[in-house]
């Protein structure tokens, strides 16, 4: 399997929650893509002992997450309608920019955008033209 990358705002870090007698794990965090007329909403999830990753995570902070896709055939009996789930786990992140929900700040520093890096105050004496 190929790994690929999504870019978004983490808008739900929900806690781990464990499931059956084996005690499997998961974690869900939903990134919000807004392209200015409706947003995309994209769950991911960390599996087993990845979810404490998702711990320095926080709403509003913009990231990058790194997962891969995986699928399922779940049919109850012979007889019934088969059914296919899809789900995204995410395997690492890198926070891109902290959110208003005081981000991760080791990252807050990076130029998400060529525009930004011209957001800097300036002395209007100082311009060459």
């Amino acid at each position: 399997m190929s790994e690929v990358k999504v870019r978004g705002v983490v808008s739900v870090v929900e806690e781990t929650k464990t499931y059956g007698s084996n005690g499997f794990q998961k974690r869900l965090i939903v990134l919000e893509q807004n392209d200015g007329r409706f947003a995309n909403l994209i769950p991911l999830e960390f599996i087993k002992d990845n979810c404490s990753s998702a711990d320095d995570l926080n709403v509003g902070d913009d990231v990058e997450v790194s997962y891969k896709l995986s699928g399922r055939k779940w049919q109850r009996d012979p007889n019934s309608e088969v059914k296919y789930f899809l789900s995204a786990e995410a395997l690492s992140f890198k926070v891109v920019s902290g959110g208003s929900g005081g981000g991760s700040g080791g990252n807050q520093a990076e130029v998400s955008s060529a525009n930004d890096a011209f957001s800097e105050s300036y002395d209007e004496n100082d311009i060459p033209f």
